[in-house]
């Protein structure tokens, strides 16, 4: 991003002297337009990409700069004496690299850039996090891929990482959805090789859940942004997770195997280098932790398989290879989560501070499936070394079907607390309770197509455009049919009988569009702005999303720079927002409760108004670099769909009738805390509040007796946690690196929560328990090839030992609440907990 001035004069004279070169020598000029095209790649010494690398050549005009992945295309004039051309590649912090180009044997380049020390001093460049345009984007963190994979977590899902970012809330081991800055699942967007990637609709609970659609095996590159990002994103409201599968150069592999599954990948090039494929499958089977379950015990049989292949060919001519390129992405998940409920048991507290134990007995099934199957196709174009071009075509197919007949009858016991008695922390004077039926047969298919150009033109150093356009094509059918009743007495009143029905589908159109420009204003200033639209054909809404983004680095301090974005952003409605579950008839003591689930067609877009300043201090410490940030935010809401969470499931209100704000910091530093291992440590503060237009609440005279109703105004939203930290922290032996250790830390601050069907109380400053979850690792790798023996086919290179220790607390988290009533009508909240201490090995062997 900061270049030197001297550079800078340096090629305006050298620009200079080929203009008046040109004058006086009109006739040579003439004869020398032969051009050859010069592709390459600019990696560090770390083999990662460098950006923003002036590439020009020695006596020739013109000149060009690496892109965000270290690739540049530059025209190179052939000269008539015969003498070849010398390229030049210069960038601040790194030594000066001359390469003597043989146009005659055409070829792509990859060159090394080794830091200069003159200029960096003790500085250590790092590919990670610290990448150059990370200085240049609000709220956007790079993640090194080896620490996804060696995360010690649950499942090894790829998700787990972002939880211990700042901002980022996930206070469920067994789920991959996470929340950003106040916002819900809904509203984040992931994208793969510049895909859009989608998660099964029908799921309800954690447990049901596969992995993330993200393969670790495949990951290149992580971008995760939690506000404010540039038009080129999508239409969503929380954050943008962006991945970039790699392009292998050579032959590579790894297998993993654990007591929870196991996974599987291969990359390999042609000989011609022109064909790459990347080839990844995975398994999980979660019954060893779903045992350690204490709210439900049983017969669980779940599992999950998937399958994901990339493909990357160069069209291009043979001397350049790279000018045309196609990528084929195409994968499929298959999720069937089966379970033969026995018994169950949870102990909490009254609002008399007795300790209480439910007991339950089971009797029935349930069996979820999700098959899913996604793809993209991106072509791609080097129309000259200035202008490159995209086409994407991407699809995506769900079939999910939810059938379940379960009973469960309920009895209460008060526990003995008294330490001194015989039966202390048994239970006394047992009453039954009641039992509960349910009965689910639900379907639903969903199809997803989309067809997106999209272009980027640099015509010069300083200056970056960027625009596209998208139209995308969705039917979902819907057929819903639950039934299910609560028995208190042996008798079930029609009124705690609710029944659902529905038989829906839905067509529609999207387009989308956008355009910015990114301009440096000088070494130290970088502009971004543009516009995005997008247009539905279900609510016939037009929304404009203008963004602007400004940072800027001091003259005093090259380390420490400040940031600044803001921007409207709106999420057009999908298919859950639409759904209206609360139309039908409506419960009385003489009629059931039958849901008409119908759909809202005249739904807007949900509208958010983001403001960003935050900063970026890179320092060191013990001779190691770090980097600190912070920002803070605040979001403006307005046409807001409210919605409650039922374990994953959200429950949207499908009406426009609230406005909310979120309002927080966001603080992270990260770096070598232990020399060669990257760690971090985070804290997010957050709050976020709604006004839901028409709500009231009663109003109580000192006796007890409603006088009236008035409005309810703020209220805390369902995903409003104060506070939450995380930390990923890396240890080896100072002797012997080989030998690591890992910390998994999050915390959260417990969030509200409320009965269903009760409105006044939702918001209420009742909590959940904080969450608290650490998770060690420790690993040994085993060396079986020496670094620079040539790789063979099959050969193994080493093995990754793991042993990790979840939730070393024991923590009795709790992921949500189910209310059960006794025979005089009181509501109890027993809490679900989350799983216990369990013991995971892993063993990764790569080749």
């Amino acid at each position: 991003m900061q270049q030197s001035s001297v550079f800078q004069h340096t090629l305006r004279a050298g620009l200079l002297s080929a203009a008046l070169l040109v004058a006086y020598l009109p006739a040579a000029q003439a004869q020398q337009t032969a051009r050859v095209l010069i592709t390459g790649t600019i990696r560090d010494a770390a083999g990662a990409p460098v950006e923003q690398v002036s590439i020009g050549v020695e006596g020739q005009p013109g000149g060009t700069n690496t892109d965000d992945k270290g690739r540049f295309a530059l025209n190179v004039v052939r000269p008539l004496t015969g003498k070849q051309p010398t390229l030049v590649a210069r960038r601040l912090g790194y030594q000066t690299q001359r390469v003597q180009l043989n146009l005659a044997e055409t070829r792509e380049l990859t060159l090394t850039l080794a830091l200069d020390p003159r200029a960096l001093k003790n500085v250590t460049v790092r590919a990670r996090n610290d990448e150059a345009n990370t200085r240049e984007q609000v709220s956007v963190v790079r993640i090194d891929p080896r620490a996804v994979k060696e995360l010690p977590s649950a499942f090894g899902d790829f998700n787990k990482i972002l939880t211990t970012l700042p901002g980022v809330v996930a206070n469920n081991e067994l789920t991959s959805t996470y929340t950003v800055r106040g916002g819900n699942y809904d509203e984040n967007l992931v994208y793969v090789n510049g895909i859009e990637v989608y998660r099964p609709f029908l799921v309800t609970s954690a447990q049901q859940e596969g992995l993330s659609f993200v393969n670790p095996d495949l990951v290149d590159r992580i971008e995760f942004s939690s506000g404010g990002w540039q038009p080129k994103y999508g239409d969503r409201l929380s954050s943008v997770l962006s991945i970039e599968y790699k392009k292998p150069q050579r032959f590579g592999g790894s297998a993993t195997a654990s007591l929870v599954g196991g996974t599987m990948h291969v990359e390999a090039t042609s000989p011609n280098k022109r064909l790459s494929y990347l080839a990844g499958i995975r398994y999980k089977n979660a019954t060893y932790v779903l045992r350690s379950l204490k709210q439900q015990q049983g017969g669980y049989n779940p599992t999950f398989y998937d399958g994901q292949v990339y493909l990357n060919a160069a069209l291009g001519p043979k001397d350049n290879p790279d000018r045309t390129s196609l990528g084929l992405l195409t994968t499929f998940a298959h999720n069937d989560f089966r379970f033969n409920p026995e018994s169950g048991q949870a102990s909490f507290s009254t609002a008399t501070n007795q300790i209480t134990r439910l007991y339950i007995d089971y009797d029935g099934r349930e069996r979820m499936q999700y098959d899913t199957y996604q793809g993209g196709l991106n072509l791609r174009h080097n129309f000259t070394s200035n202008l490159q071009g995209e086409l994407l075509a991407g699809g995506f197919f769900s079939r999910e079907f939810e059938y379940r007949d379960v009973e469960a009858k309920y009895s209460f016991a008060d526990v003995n607390r008294d330490p001194n008695s015989d039966d202390f922390n048994q239970p006394v004077r047992i009453r039954d309770v009641g039992s509960r039926f349910d009965h689910s047969r639900n379907t639903l298919t969903a199809q997803v197509a989309t067809l997106e150009a999209r272009a980027r033109w640099t015509p010069g150093s300083r200056h970056s455009v960027r625009w596209g356009a998208k139209m995308g094509r969705e039917k979902i059918t819907d057929q819903l049919n639950e039934y299910s009743f609560a028995d208190s007495a042996d008798f079930v009143p029609d009124y705690r009988r609710t029944r659902l029905v529905s038989d829906l589908d839905l067509s529609s159109t999207r387009y989308q569009g956008y355009a910015q420009h990114t301009i440096e204003l000088d070494s130290l200033k970088t502009l971004t702005y543009g516009v995005r639209a997008n247009y539905w054909s279900v609510n016939e809404q037009l929304t404009v999303s203008p963004r602007v983004q400004y940072s800027f680095i001091t003259r005093r301090n090259p380390n420490l720079s400040f940031k600044l974005a803001t921007g409207v952003y709106y999420q057009p409605p999908f298919y859950r927002e639409l759904r209206d579950q609360t139309r039908g008839t409506q419960a009385t003591p003489q009629s059931v409760m039958v849901q008409q689930a119908s759909l809202n067609p005249e739904l807007r877009a949900q509208r958010s108004l983001h403001f960003i300043a935050g900063n970026e201090l890179r320092f060191r410490r013990w001779g190691r670099p770090f980097v600190f940030t912070g920002e803070l935010y605040y979001k403006h809401l307005t046409d807001v769909i409210p919605y409650d969470i039922d374990n994953v499931r959200l429950r949207y209100f499908a009406k426009n009738n609230a406005k909310a704000y979120a309002a927080g910091l966001d603080t992270r530093v990260s770096g070598e805390f232990v020399k060669g291992v990257e760690s971090w440590f985070s804290m997010g503060i957050l709050t976020t509040r709604e006004n839901i237009v028409g709500d009231s609440v009663n109003v109580y005279n000192a006796q007890g007796d409603t006088i009236g109703r008035t409005p309810q105004g703020y209220i805390r939203r369902p995903a409003d946690q104060r506070l939450n930290f995380g930390i990923f922290f890396q240890d080896q032996l100072p002797n012997n690196p080989s030998v690591k250790g890992y910390v998994n830390f999050v915390f959260g601050t417990g969030l509200p929560f409320s009965p269903p069907n009760l409105p006044e109380e939702r918001g209420t400053t009742k909590l959940t328990r904080s969450y608290k979850r650490v998770d060690l690792g420790f690993s040994k790798v085993i060396a079986l090839s020496n670094t620079g023996e040539t790789r063979r086919a099959g050969h193994l290179e080493s093995l990754w030992l793991g042993l990790e220790i979840l939730n070393v607390l024991a923590a009795n988290n709790v992921a949500g609440y189910s209310y059960v009533q006794d025979v005089s009508g009181r509501t109890y909240a027993v809490p679900n907990y989350l799983s216990r201490r369990v013991v995971n090995l892993r063993v990764i062997a790569r080749f």
